[in-house]
């Protein structure tokens, strides 16, 4: 790529944001997060009460970035198969030979909304994991490859809890991000109110393509990073095990620490969030900001932690207050 393809490619960024923006009212930190993953090659978990746009943030990314879009409703009766595509027997009416042949399913998309994720049960919800992690789905021993790019955007309710089934620890560590979203402010919800109930109706065009999102996540990838800002990362995940931790905040609540793929995780998202914002360097600010979504599903705490309603991002501010840059 030259110089103009590049600028040419960043110049669009903005414009995205400002096309997803048309449908969604503020939660510009969650865009930005969401945005993030896309760039960084990974798979997001979003978090929110209901009717925080969560499915609809995801429908006008589709709409956005023009790739193929695909929405599954996880239910407790949903099965692997409903999700990775069957064999289906076909006859040649010239020749009258019968064969199987593979039916994709709706995973073989670009774009994939997992709605409700938690509200299957494991066996459905394994069914993502080689997608996820290897790009592929294997059925009936063949490789069935997934297109380029391939983004998975999970959703799940934090209060309902009936008749669900959290995520193992396992499953979570292959989401990038794990995105939670809060209420909006007064002014977002006026402005949400006003222009959702009326007769006009905001048009979202295609900004990037498949092309423009595969030609970003390799640019992230050259993005700079000292060696000062890699020992710090590399010393902040490794602050998280209770082992061998000299943070006290962990020593004292936690009982699970993160692995290298945080550390991997954390660095992709700060080069994805310095290219967002046009620069080709990224800064401590980038860790510090991408720290709690990158942490917050991979450090588990004790049940001492539980008993003084202290999070997980409770241990990354601590984390991130007491290891040295």
């Amino acid at each position: 790529m030259t110089e103009q393809d590049v600028n040419t490619l960043l110049a669009k960024l903005p414009v995205l944001k400002a096309e997803i923006g048309k449908v969604i009212v503020g939660q510009s930190a969650v865009l930005d997060e969401v945005l993030v993953a896309l760039l960084a090659g990974g798979h997001a978990l979003l978090e929110g009460v209901p009717g925080l746009a969560k499915t609809l943030l995801v429908r006008t990314l589709a709409s956005a970035t023009d790739l193929p879009f695909r929405r599954i409703q996880f239910t407790p009766d949903l099965m692997p198969t409903d999700i990775l595509g069957t064999e289906v027997l076909e006859e040649d009416h010239g020749t009258g030979h019968r064969s199987f042949k593979f039916n994709p399913g709706p995973i073989f998309a670009s774009l994939v909304l997992a709605d409700e994720i938690n509200r299957t049960p494991p066996k459905t919800q394994a069914a993502l994991l080689e997608a996820m992690q290897e790009g592929h789905v294997t059925y009936a021993g063949q490789e069935h490859a997934l297109p380029k790019p391939f983004f998975l955007l999970a959703t799940q309710n934090p209060i309902e809890q009936s008749g669900t089934y959290p995520l193992p620890e396992a499953q979570l560590d292959r989401f990038l991000l794990y995105v939670r979203i809060g209420y909006p402010t007064e002014q977002e919800e006026m402005a949400v109110l006003s222009g959702t109930t009326g007769t006009a109706g905001a048009q979202v065009r295609p900004v990037l393509g498949g092309d423009d999102v595969r030609q970003l996540q390799q640019l992230v990838r050259q993005v700079g990073l000292s060696p000062e800002l890699l020992s710090f990362v590399n010393r902040l995940v490794r602050a998280t095990r209770p082992a061998t931790s000299a943070v006290k905040f962990i020593q004292d609540y936690g009982r699970w620490g993160a692995g290298p793929r945080a550390g991997q995780a954390l660095i992709l998202c700060a080069k994805a969030r310095a290219l967002l914002q046009g620069r080709f360097a990224a800064t401590l600010d980038d860790i510090r900001a991408l720290a709690p979504p990158v942490l917050r599903h991979r450090v588990l705490l004790n049940f001492n932690a539980e008993a003084e309603n202290l999070t997980p991002d409770d241990a990354v501010a601590a984390l991130l207050q007491a290891v040295q840059v």
